[in-house]
């Protein structure tokens, strides 16, 4: 005789027993929980779980403003700064792709995979200028916006963006 599991009847998925898993809902969580608690320490720079949602949020909704939705891409050429972390989670909140270059390729599988994975938007560092302006040379007119991340612990290098990150935050609030 089969005998029901009295634990799995009348369990259904619903809002009271099931959330979706989601490094989305994570920071949101974290924002609201710890909103003071240190969630970045770069260089001399710090900011809190509350800053750092804030900024992702601001970067979700400029890029929507640009264009950028659900089934676009956002590529990344960046070190390990707090830009890198924003874009983790800014970019999946306006539904777009994030597609982060290794920093060591060579500018062919660079400008490769900006064209193949039709980069919209492209976020780098000084840092990787040089790989970085020669595929965006063999892209020519397919070249995506150019957003330069400033940090100021990188070497120097070529300024490429068409903007700065900062100034791309700046065009948006982070009501999304």
């Amino acid at each position: 005789m089969d005998r029901i599991n009295p634990y799995s009847s009348g369990l259904e998925k619903n809002a009271a027993n099931f959330v979706a898993l989601s490094p989305l809902s994570f920071i949101e969580r974290t924002a609201r929980i710890y909103p003071q608690r240190t969630a970045i320490i770069y260089g001399e720079k710090q900011q809190s779980w509350a800053d750092t949602y804030t900024r992702c949020r601001q970067l979700a909704s400029a890029l929507s403003k640009r264009g950028v939705g659900v089934g676009d891409t956002v590529a990344v050429m960046l070190p390990n700064v707090p830009a890198m972390l924003e874009a983790h989670f800014g970019i999946p909140m306006t539904g777009a792709v994030l597609n982060t270059l290794n920093t060591r390729l060579d500018a062919e599988a660079i400008a490769f995979m900006l064209r193949h994975g039709e980069a919209k938007v492209l976020l780098t560092d000084r840092e990787f200028a040089k790989v970085v302006s020669a595929a965006l040379t063999m892209l020519g007119q397919d070249a995506p916006l150019v957003v330069e991340v400033e940090d100021d612990e990188a070497p120097a290098g070529e300024y490429l963006g068409q903007l700065s990150y900062e100034a791309l935050l700046a065009e948006r609030s982070a009501k999304r």
